[in-house]
């Protein structure tokens, strides 16, 4: 995801308390931000970004081709810029897979769609010590308690490169059981789920 231009923390009240949770929620609702920015809800923290680079937008739109042909005549398609909800937390992965009519899977509030019944959601990382994070570490938990089933992160900054596809989420310790790290210049090979044998290797990730 894109380097964050700031962070908007919950302020409380002395009425009676709402959980920290519905405050973030409704102060995210309420938010109008520039064009080309977005906020999402990470970990108790309302987080805004703007836009990725060059090579960030090279990457997603290299995969998403990639998956458009790989899913072509199935079920699922890859989408971008959608919200994915989950208990109050709003997040924006750079790819989902979902169904090609996203109005089958709102949200309750119809903000964006229901993590419940996303199989697949992909970050490309962004450089910053703060963007590195957010992927590699407090949206992987975020994603694990969602029980989205795959996350895959493309990481320009993992030594030369690496690709990096987790599995077996186990929602309650926020944590995948399943890792495999694939060095760009080796094929990374989706294993399960309706991208199953998708690769990401060099025609994607090649400087």
């Amino acid at each position: 995801m894109t380097a964050p231009r700031h962070e908007v923390f919950p302020v409380m009240t002395t009425n009676e308390p709402a959980s920290v949770d519905e405050i973030l929620w409704e102060t995210w609702k309420a938010m109008e931000l520039p064009e080309g920015y977005r906020a999402e809800v990470i970990e108790g923290v309302i987080e805004v970004s703007s836009t990725g680079r060059r090579r960030h937008a090279v990457l997603i739109s290299r995969t998403r081709r990639a998956l458009e042909t790989h899913l072509f005549g199935g079920d699922y398609v890859a989408h971008q810029m959608i919200h994915v909800i989950h208990r109050r937390k709003s997040w924006i992965p750079d790819l989902l897979l979902g169904p090609e009519d996203l109005d089958e899977i709102l949200d309750e509030d119809g903000l964006g769609v229901d993590a419940a019944v996303v199989p697949m959601v992909i970050e490309v990382v962004s450089p910053g010590r703060r963007n590195i994070e957010r992927d590699r570490v407090r949206k992987r938990r975020e994603y694990a308690r969602a029980g989205i089933a795959v996350y895959v992160i493309i990481d320009d900054f993992d030594e030369d490169g690496a690709v990096v596809v987790l599995g077996a989420p186990n929602p309650g310790k926020a944590t995948y059981e399943d890792e495999h790290r694939v060095l760009y210049g080796t094929d990374a090979v989706i294993s399960s789920g309706p991208a199953k044998g998708f690769v990401i290797g060099e025609a994607i990730t090649r400087a």
